[in-house]
């Protein structure tokens, strides 16, 4: 397909500035983020061999161990590097998520992993998500993640960065305007709330919705919604009605 429609601070940010496929083995933080999204993704996933779309995959980090757990896996991502990277995966192609080239009900799973961190404009969270729904059959499983709307705040609390203004007032924007600019640090993102993050899935026609703090008390905190809070990632699974 064409190339997809993609903020340019979004396009320098994975292109030139980071290496995604990096993020998630290098750094403490992204292993602890890889491993317990596959547990929580190993809860709710149907017996292999099943077909896997991962919609925002990047270069296929978690699509390596879909892969190793036998399932089919195709990856779609809008940064071309990403998909020149992704290996291990079946087959992986330019795309975009509010936009899919899939058939409706052609996939047994659909994992949006990343673009709703990248999509500020709650319209297109929405087209993201429908179009997740129209390709996974009836019964399928959607699994969303998100940014914590108070994961600066938190992760720059620890770090004691907060006594410098320009911190304090980068962290009270996102926190008014759940948006970063991209201007500085990280690139152009949304940060969600866990109970709207939830609302955006059911809003589509997804059913049994659950979200889950990756980092943080992780397990302990289950039962405990509003310790959602304390995790910088989150993921949403739901369940396309039958």
């Amino acid at each position: 397909m064409s190339n997809p429609e993609l903020a340019a601070e979004i396009e320098h940010f994975y292109s030139e500035v980071i290496d995604e496929g990096d993020r998630l083995r290098v750094s403490a933080d992204g292993q602890l983020e890889l491993l317990r999204t596959r547990e929580l993704l190993r809860r709710f996933l149907p017996p292999a061999p099943a077909r896997v779309l991962d919609v925002g995959g990047g270069t296929g980090v978690h699509a390596r161990w879909l892969v190793e757990d036998g399932y089919h896996v195709d990856l779609v991502d809008p940064v071309a590097r990403h998909v020149e990277q992704a290996a291990g995966v079946c087959a992986a192609s330019l795309g975009d998520a509010r936009a899919l080239e899939a058939a409706d009900a052609s996939y047994d799973v659909v994992q949006v992993l990343g673009p709703l961190y990248h999509l500020p404009d709650r319209a297109d969270r929405r087209q993201a998500l429908s179009e997740a729904l129209r390709v996974v059959r009836p019964g399928g499983l959607v699994a969303a993640g998100a940014i914590n709307r108070y994961s600066s705040l938190f992760e720059h609390t620890a770090l004691a960065h907060l006594h410098a203004e320009r911190m304090q007032t980068a962290i009270s924007t996102i926190l008014r305007t759940a948006v970063h600019d991209g201007k500085r640090g990280f690139t152009l993102a949304y940060f969600h709330r866990a109970e709207e993050l939830a609302d955006e899935l059911r809003d589509v026609g997804l059913v049994d919705v659950a979200v889950f703090g990756i980092e943080g008390p992780a397990r302990l905190a289950e039962p405990y919604p509003e310790l959602l809070a304390s995790s910088s990632h989150l993921l949403a699974v739901g369940k396309a009605p039958a």
